[in-house]
């Protein structure tokens, strides 16, 4: 019985694009209408069940009824029901839940399918637009619910999917949710009991109640992360990875255990095989549910993980946590710290024991999600040690696309050798291009090479591995000859100690304030000049992209960050182009200032400090000229 006249609401615009994907051209496989409204209905249920234990002095209406998701079919007027006796919702929760994009995900899913341009059957779930997907095969939607609450009313939202829907006051609804499916005449086959039954125990067989059809209780598996390993089938495994994830990945390789101290905990936790990330669809919130005894405590618990560990998917259940423990107080909650404790050892134990045992598995694993590792170093002292020896990189002894180990470096490292060193460039070609990786591949000395921006404060937080200090290759202070004395027999010819100072003193001269100093070395082999750094604690590259940072963030400069500080430059005197400016110096000055500029330009952009080459183009247009002429 209707009390007052129906409200008529347009679907929000994100909304409206959802649905017209959805029905006319996204999904071949039309079932999967079913997975999403009982996975809704377990939701619900799931949250109800929370309130009952959680807030026991809570006045639920219909108190008595069995927490348990009903479905039921009509296969002569073609209609599907799908009840559950959860918390239901409120007027301004069926428009916020069904009409806007608020819950729905609606916008992040539209993102998501144009990054994706594929047409993917599980893509809906990961948004919670799964509701939507009814449209494929319904003439007409009506959802009747009630909230749990003693004061409140029931309603009826209604819509054929065609852009608008009406939300009208009924009586006598239970509480929870009553969806009333119509199909359409090509779909009534939904409506076979048989049908519906192999559909929930394909896709809904971890659902937490009881799921009856017609009256009838289909077997469903619940919460395997408290059953034994052995008892677990791999499918099993996986399946549960897609329904509590709502994924449409494969999981990569997961951990199930349980621990009696220092809390009694049963987790079962997974590596995704995609990085939802790296497909730019924003950062990737906390996907580990927490459980107490079975009851849902926080499907997204904040400080469950560290935040470098957001990726992680699954359950943890402990029943040492109160029942009745709000989101606020865990925050704080000492239980919480000590759950963090024991999963993230165990799972960097898991980490280890793959990059071990199964080394492809943990390459393929780390090329995809090391970025979130390197961030737990620089951001989690307490993990480290351990995140440290999960650190892979390239070097200049790996073949290209393979990787080392910190250890596996130092297994390799001469006997005199005390620290470890790296260089950063945006590729191996760049860096093997480069002047500073000449003299280490003259005397075997293995160097790392960091690609991401992220790695080298991934070396200014660590600072050192198995107390082998972490220094970047060009620093001035490396001394390779005390590691690996470069033999006479290698080295040509140099200019003569008193015409090397005389160029220095030149050189230093024609530059003036651009550079602080200027020096012959041993570290060139094949290139005539380079830039060393001599910051210990932040390379050129560092500096340069901290001074981006604040440019962009619009703050006050940092000390020493205002204009081009002065360069260190250093040059090769056995070198043919210094020898040659060594002897021009004296006769033609004019040309010999232009080379020492070209020189510094050139040691600029192979440090990567250069960032205007205009006038570096328009000097060399000016050296060839001169020359040209001659």
């Amino acid at each position: 019985m209707t009390t007052k006249a129906p409200e008529r609401h347009e679907f929000q615009a994100e909304v409206k694009q959802v649905l017209d994907i959805v029905v006319h051209s996204l999904y071949t496989d039309k079932e999967i209408f079913v997975r999403e409204l009982v996975s809704n209905a377990s939701d619900a249920t799931e949250k109800l069940r929370h309130n009952q234990v959680a807030e026991k002095d809570a006045d639920i209406f219909d108190a008595d009824l069995d927490l348990e998701i009903q479905v039921s079919s009509d296969e002569e007027a073609g209609e599907i029901t799908i009840r559950d006796f959860g918390i239901g919702m409120t007027r301004d929760e069926l428009i916020e839940n069904l009409g806007t994009i608020a819950h729905s995900g609606s916008k992040a899913f539209l993102n998501a399918l144009k990054e994706s341009g594929e047409r993917n059957d599980n893509l809906i779930g990961q948004f919670g637009v799964g509701f939507y997907s009814v449209f494929m095969v319904a003439d007409s939607v009506k959802v009747y619910t009630r909230s749990w609450k003693k004061e409140g009313e029931c309603y009826c939202w209604s819509s054929d999917g065609s852009g608008a829907y009406e939300i009208e006051e009924v009586e006598g609804e239970r509480r929870g949710t009553r969806i009333v499916i119509s199909l359409k005449d090509e779909y009534k086959d939904f409506a076979k009991k048989d049908r519906i039954e192999e559909i929930i125990k394909k896709y809904s067989a971890f659902v937490q109640f009881p799921v009856k059809v017609d009256g009838e209780k289909l077997n469903t598996i619940g919460a395997i992360w408290l059953k034994s390993k052995s008892d677990v089938t791999e499918e099993e495994y996986k399946e549960f990875y897609k329904f509590q994830a709502k994924a449409f990945d494969e999981p990569r390789f997961w951990l199930h255990f349980n621990a009696d101290a220092p809390l009694e905990i049963n987790a079962l936790l997974y590596a995704p095989t995609e990085n939802m990330e790296g497909f730019g669809f924003g950062r990737m919130e906390p996907g580990v549910g927490l459980y107490c005894r079975k009851v849902l405590i926080d499907s997204e618990p904040k400080n469950l993980l560290p935040d470098w560990l957001r990726f992680v998917r699954g359950v943890v259940d402990s029943a040492d946590l109160p029942l009745n423990i709000s989101r606020e107080s865990m925050q704080d909650s000492s239980l919480i710290q000590k759950l963090n404790k024991v999963i993230t050892k165990r799972f960097l134990k898991t980490l280890e024991e793959k990059a071990k045992k199964e080394p492809e598995v943990y390459n393929d694993f780390w090329s995809n999600f090391g970025l979130f590792l390197k961030e737990g170093v620089t951001t989690d002292f307490t993990h480290r040690d351990q995140l440290l020896k999960l650190l892979r990189y390239e070097s200049s002894y790996t073949e290209a696309g393979s990787t080392t180990s910190l250890a596996d470096y130092l297994s390799r490292a001469p006997e005199g050798q005390k620290e470890i060193y790296y260089l950063f460039g945006p590729s191996r070609e760049a860096i093997e291009s480069g002047p500073y990786i000449e003299a280490f591949k003259a005397r075997n000395i293995e160097v790392l090479y960091l690609y991401e921006p992220i790695d080298e404060f991934v070396m200014n937080h660590a600072r050192a591995f198995d107390e082998k200090n972490f220094v970047s290759a060009d620093n001035d202070e490396i001394d390779l000859d005390a590691i690996a004395p470069e033999t006479e027999s290698d080295k040509a010819e140099a200019l003569a100690a008193d015409a090397s100072e005389a160029l220095c003193s030149f050189i230093k001269e024609k530059l003036g304030e651009e550079v602080s100093e200027v020096s012959a070395s041993d570290r060139l082999v094949g290139s005539p000049a380079m830039i060393v750094n001599a910051d210990k604690q932040m390379t050129a590259q560092m500096r340069k992209m901290m001074k981006a940072m604040q440019q962009k963030a619009g703050g006050p400069e940092m000390p020493g960050m205002g204009g081009e500080p002065p360069v260190k430059l250093q040059i090769n005197p056995r070198h043919s182009l210094v020898k040659n400016l060594a002897g021009l110096h004296a006769n033609d000055g004019e040309l010999a200032s232009l080379i020492c500029q070209q020189l510094l330009d050139n040691a600029r952009m192979s440090a990567g400090l250069l960032e205007d080459p205009s006038q570096m183009v328009q000097r060399s247009y000016q050296i060839l000229e001169k020359l040209s002429a001659k």
